[in-house]
């Protein structure tokens, strides 16, 4: 039996940081993950191959250069998923090696297996090869993440039905596709998919994309996405799905109408990855989304036993997920830290990318706020004229009566890089003065800020002298 002062279970974001900080603070640290390959999700299928294949696909096509240049600027003719997935393949294997070095430089002990509880303070792990190892752990953090949803009665075949995990295994790049569900990963794999001139349908029962993006912004990328090879199906919802033979998936809808299409993509959501870690041993039960229940210092109903990223449920970030491993286990041996910050931004990896950080318009009429919009266009800023970005914006929400920056909302190139001058304003407490009086290099999309307040000092006016 290995005895160990924090054991963890999963190698994604949350579990990684949770064991290195433990592993810092001189405490004897084990690790496992259910994957041949370390990382979870986020490495081997998730974050890390779908934001490079978006990079992969802005390279390929000449996606960047169109503004200038048209549609037939410089990219490749002809494209194949090989040509998409060697760049994610070599970033995978980069990610992995950096994040094994980490371990063997901290100490910690690598377990490759599935884990599950016998009690509340002991675990098995076993190997793929059916050997299993004993653990007696004094501190716990479950990190598994999250698998995606399983739709009732349809048939996924990693072919020609896949879900999210399923794009690394496509092996032509399909003519058209179906796209259900559009949420986060919907909505990216939608643009990216448009952008190399596959002809997208995207359906979702919802009256429109994105619910919790400022509705300006989710305006302007639902025009985007038509203009891409999109067509969206909204209000809409699936009855069934029905595959008639290699490369013709049927989707036909409650309404009646039927799409056909070489690949459908159901994205519906993920759900916590707990159903073999045999809770109920340790106390413990998940919700029937696979979540687990945490409070402020992501500890479960068992005290010793934390969870954090994915399986707790919102808001299901990487960047959150590793400060919430590295809380957790400051927490397990008393390390006194600063709580996570609520002012967090959000990135959209879609093709054009979305970022925001604070509050929308829609939270600030409902509870009444007096505030101003500040708006900068990308088309009126000089780096956007270089780049050929003429569609992009920015967008200041303030407060009328404290000057203070209550939200900030982009569309366009760079925004989920530029998003993090809006989020330290915030964060401080900054008004609105702040961005009129600041001098941004030029020409930069930084200069969006500027341009933005100026746009609000006109509607608010100069802030009252004081006395």
């Amino acid at each position: 039996m290995l005895k160990f002062d924090l054991f963890v279970l999963g190698s994604g974001p949350g579990g990684q940081r949770a064991a290195v900080q433990a592993a810092k603070l001189g405490k004897s640290v084990g690790i496992s993950e259910r994957r041949e390959a370390l990382g979870g999700a986020w490495i081997n299928t998730g974050t890390i191959p779908s934001k490079t294949f978006r990079e992969a696909v802005l390279y390929l096509t000449g996606y960047g250069q169109r503004g200038m240049y048209g549609d037939g600027s410089n990219g490749r003719e002809k494209i194949t998923m090989d040509d998409l997935l060697s760049r994610c393949r070599a970033v995978i294997k980069h990610e992995i090696e950096v994040i094994r070095a980490q371990m063997k430089r901290n100490g910690v002990t690598l377990l490759n297996g599935a884990a599950s509880f016998v009690d509340p303070h002991h675990l098995v792990v076993q190997s793929g090869t059916g050997s299993t190892t004993e653990i007696e752990a004094g501190a716990i953090v479950i990190a598994t993440g999250t698998v995606p949803a399983a739709p009732p009665g349809v048939p996924v075949n990693g072919e020609t039905v896949i879900d999210s995990d399923g794009i690394l295994t496509l092996k032509e790049l399909p003519r058209t596709m179906t796209v259900v569900g559009a949420g986060v990963i919907g909505v990216e794999y939608a643009t990216m998919f448009g952008a190399l001139g596959v002809k997208i349908t995207v359906v979702d029962k919802r009256a429109r994309l994105l619910d919790f993006v400022d509705a300006e912004i989710a305006a302007s990328l639902s025009y985007q996405m038509r203009n891409n090879n999109c067509t969206l199906r909204l209000n809409e919802d699936v009855a069934d799905v029905t595959i008639e033979g290699p490369r013709r998936a049927v989707a036909t809808l409650k309404s009646g109408k039927k799409i056909i299409s070489d690949v459908l993509l159901y994205s519906i959501g993920r759900v916590g990855a707990t159903n073999d870690l045999k809770l109920d041993n340790a106390g413990l039960t998940a919700d029937d989304r696979g979540r687990l229940k945490v409070n402020a210092a992501f500890q479960t109903a068992q005290p010793h036993i934390y969870a954090v990223g994915d399986v707790i449920g919102f808001p299901s970030l990487a960047s959150t997920s590793l400060e919430q491993g590295r809380q957790a286990a400051c927490h397990a041996f008393n390390v006194p830290l600063v709580p996570i910050s609520t002012e967090f931004p959000y990135g959209i990896y879609s093709i054009p990318e979305i970022s925001m950080v604070g509050r929308t318009e829609e939270a600030l009429m409902a509870d009444n706020v007096h505030y101003e919009v500040g708006l900068a266009h990308y088309k009126e800023i000089a780096r956007g004229a270089i780049l050929g970005d003429h569609s992009g914006m920015l967008k200041l929400l303030i407060d009328i009566e404290t000057r203070k920056i209550l939200g900030v909302h982009i569309i366009g190139t760079g925004a989920t890089e530029l998003i993090h001058i809006g989020q330290a304003v915030l964060a401080f407490g900054g008004t609105l003065d702040y961005f009129v009086d600041a001098v941004f290099n030029y020409p930069t999309f930084a200069e969006c800020y500027k341009v933005a307040a100026l746009d609000g000092y006109n509607k608010i006016g100069p802030a009252k002298a004081r006395i």
